[in-house]
């Protein structure tokens, strides 16, 4: 009932920058927490960075400084504004947002399908 689309992956060079943006559709009453998480081959998903929707914000040391997430709650779209990538950046980035979802106002926690991010010369 929730459908989350992901854009702005890609390769870039070590010290480049990506945006990420994560856009939700569908019935939804409300969104509360917006995020990102990330996992790299052979690794556990972790999270990156989290928005609430009072703009409350909470970071991963790895990214901290470097990482910048955002949220458009008219678009319901949450960004992750990404500099400074290292090749350690290179993961699959997913999008998570949960809320209430509309006529139910049932609660609900929704993935993204994953952008490739990857960090190469």
């Amino acid at each position: 009932q929730v459908q989350l689309v992901e854009s702005g992956g890609g390769l870039v060079q070590p010290g480049g920058s990506l945006r990420l943006s994560c856009a939700a559709s569908g019935s939804i009453f409300s969104i509360n927490t917006m995020g990102w998480y990330r996992q790299a081959p052979g690794k556990q998903r972790e999270l990156v960075a989290i928005i609430t929707n009072y703009g409350s914000t909470n970071y991963a040391d790895f990214v901290k400084g470097r990482f910048t997430i955002s949220r458009d709650n008219a678009k319901k779209t949450v960004y992750l504004q990404m500099n400074s990538l290292k090749p350690e950046d290179t993961a699959v980035y997913f999008c998570n947002v949960d809320g209430l979802l509309g006529r139910t106002y049932d609660s609900f926690s929704s993935w993204g399908q994953g952008a490739q991010v990857t960090v190469s010369s």
